[in-house]
């Protein structure tokens, strides 16, 4: 076996392949930005090596400077993880000429089955479904108009050395798929180094299923199930569970058998994952794509195979045999995984940047599994992607796992920047998603504005009021205790308090018993015991004898608290002393309105417009980059430019003034 392999890549998947290499006996070494030099990864690892600035292209995307590792640690073999140069056929025939192991297929199943247009072309020879569209590189916008105008609306635009929904537009007209091809290019180049773009047909309430397929170098393959990924948002997947509960049987063993028949006609050798776009009308089911490296979602794979994929990866690539037949493949349980992204989901999902101030992930163990790359402390880069960690469960069935997700969302606690772990417990909870009824078009249907916290009302808000009542109580104890060491400096604590929360005052009386606090609100009295301390983040008691747990966040007088479980949005109120309250003036918030501010960190990319210039609702002004996505800011009404504040190519932060009005 390899006694040392480096892994080509950063964060939360270097940090996956490193627990299976020590688990195997191979030393492990890590390649890092200079913006990742304190990050989880490089700490794990038994050497690291500096490769560059903190730009992917100047760092992660330099081949010359992997390989170079590679030899200064005398490292084997190379596991590219996903993204950078994971598909990148030259990177692989690179190494096997410099005589380093390739983690991965060889670079001729990588030029073949990466390529998007020429992976389409072999699955019809193969003959496998594929969707009806054009299959060669399109040259310009006008073009791209012209081809989706023939093959009929909607369509979609794809870059073909895309992926993770980078570099991926739907066009439901000429304007959008003028403005689509546009940002696909630009995209995929930055993302990917290569701008081709390619165009097919959408396919209406479609599911995502991928097939996990494995193949070694003896000519022996597997498929190991599907994955159900149809649970997205602007085409990056959201939530992944397998099985799938829309697949049968029979459909299960269609699928896979095309997966490993396209497999084997590019002698393809480690872990792959064909991808299907399904009708949820018909169950017809076409190709999509097939991606040639290990997917972010495989832990859902493992946990219902008892195989460990970046095992079977390295032991393919050290020339070993696959350690079972297809018949030996089973489905035990059910498996599901969260993303949990550095992004607001109440600020249209916007990237979150900063330093994590509190990151505490649930336990693990008893179905529970997390997958991470960073740590309390550390850093959440505007250079990478948003994801800063998987949060994967295991249950005996669906249910059991949807249970198991909602609790263990509950007790996942992230401070410093915003991340979307509110909108995953409300698509856990939402109906449609617990039937399975459910397509790639559920949030957006679902979620046409966005996401709101008012979508997910708790039913009984007087209760949160009465639980920030007990903490501020909790406080105020203490704080009398610390003053009572002095004599004349005692503090007596209200018995009457008001809770502000979402514009509405709610007075509460309260009361000592035993264990906790009687907290009266609205003529109802709830009883809350519980050994908490204040400071926790975590609150775990009874109200009225039925168990509760919450998250607390204490910010002056302002209380955040959030119940995922129970379906309840993170509620931030603000507790005073009942005579207070007359005291705290109003302040009206300043006019914006003659200001585009940028709603996120990012790189300024594009200025649309010039100074003087009339624009009108919809135009396009500016375009940011912010964790390797393109995001357009458009004009919200007709207006003049004043002054153009920012210019391209500045770091902006977020309500930083990038054009102002008249």
């Amino acid at each position: 076996m390899f006694k040392k392999i480096l892994i080509a890549n950063r964060g939360e998947i270097t940090c996956r392949v490193i627990k299976t290499a020590r688990k195997m006996g191979i030393k492990t070494v890590a390649v890092y930005s200079e913006a990742d030099k304190n990050a989880l990864h490089v700490e794990l690892a038994d050497e690291a090596v500096c490769i560059g600035p903190a730009a992917s292209k100047e760092s992660y995307l330099v081949m010359d400077k992997i390989i170079a590792a590679c030899k200064q640690t005398g490292a084997e073999a190379v596991h590219p993880g996903y993204g950078f140069l994971s598909e990148n056929a030259e990177f692989s025939r690179r190494l096997e000429e410099e005589g380093i192991k390739f983690i991965g297929p060889k670079h001729y199943s990588v030029a073949k089955m990466g390529d998007k247009i020429e992976s389409k072309k072999l699955a019809i020879a193969a003959g496998v479904n594929t969707i009806p569209g054009y299959n060669d590189a399109i040259s310009g916008p006008d073009e791209a108009v012209e081809i989706a105008k023939k093959i009929g609306y909607p369509v979609m635009i794809k870059a073909s050395a895309g992926g993770g929904g980078k570099g991926l537009r739907v066009a439901f007209n000429d304007k959008e798929a003028h403005e689509g091809f546009a940002s696909c290019v630009n995209e995929a180049r930055n993302a990917f180094g290569d701008d081709r773009v390619f165009i097919e047909k959408y396919v209406l309430e479609p599911r995502h299923i991928e097939i996990q397929v494995l193949g070694d170098s003896h000519g022996n393959y597997v498929y190991l199930n599907e994955r159900d990924c149809s649970i997205q948002r602007r085409h990056q997947k959201v939530i992944e569970e397998a099985p799938s509960p829309f697949v049968d049987p029979a459909m299960r063993k269609a699928m896979g058998e095309q997966a490993v028949a396209l497999a084997r006609a590019v002698n393809y050798e480690s872990a792959g994952t064909v991808e299907f776009v399904v009708s949820g009308a018909t169950k017809e089911f076409y190709f999509l794509e097939m991606n040639t490296r290990l997917q972010v979602e495989h832990p859902v794979t493992e946990l219902i195979t008892g195989l460990d994929l970046v095992e079977q990866m390295i032991r393919v690539a050290y020339g070993e045999k696959l350690p079972l037949a297809q018949a030996d493949v089973k489905i035990d349980g059910w498996a599901m995984e969260c993303r949990i992204n550095a992004e607001d989901p109440f600020r249209g999902f916007l990237p979150s940047t900063g330093r994590l101030i509190k990151f505490q992930p649930p336990a693990e163990g008893n179905g529970v599994r997390v997958d991470t790359g960073v740590y309390e402390g550390g850093e959440i880069s505007m250079f990478y992607d948003s994801m800063i960690a998987k949060l994967i469960v295991h249950g005996k069935d669906r249910q059991d796992a949807i249970e198991r997700m909602r609790d263990a969302l509950n007790g996942f606690v992230i401070r410093g920047i915003s991340s979307n772990i509110p909108f995953q417990a409300a698509l856990l909870q939402h109906p449609r998603f617990c039937s399975g009824h459910f397509n790639t078009g559920f949030i957006a249907e679902e979620y046409p504005k966005g996401f709101d916290a008012s979508m997910v009302p708790h039913d009984d808000p007087a209760l949160l009021a009465a639980v920030a009542t007990f903490a501020r109580m909790r406080y105020i104890e203490r704080a009398v205790q610390i003053e009572g060491q002095l004599a004349g400096h005692g503090r007596k604590v209200a018995s009457e308090w008001v809770v502000v929360m979402g514009g509405k005052q709610y007075a509460m009386r309260t009361a000592a018993i035993e264990g906790g606090l009687a907290v009266t609100c609205e003529g109802r009295t709830y009883n809350i015991v519980s050994d908490w301390k204040f400071g926790e983040l975590l609150f775990a008691g009874t109200v009225n004898g039925a168990p509760i747990g919450l998250q607390i966040e204490r910010r002056g007088l302002r209380y955040r608290i959030s119940h995922f479980g129970l379906q309840v949005e993170p509620v931030v109120m603000t507790v005073r002393a009942a005579h207070l309250l007359s005291l705290m003036p109003a302040k009206l918030p300043p006019d914006l309105s003659k200001f585009l501010l940028s709603p996120m960190p990012g790189l300024l990319r594009e200025i649309a417009v010039t100074e003087g210039q009339d624009v009108k609702a919809g135009e396009k002004l500016a375009i940011i980059e912010a964790m390797k996505m393109e995001n357009v800011l458009k004009a919200e009404q007709d207006g003049k430019v004043k002054k153009i504040v920012a210019k391209p190519g500045a770091s902006l932060s977020v309500d930083e003034v990038i054009i102002e009005f008249e």
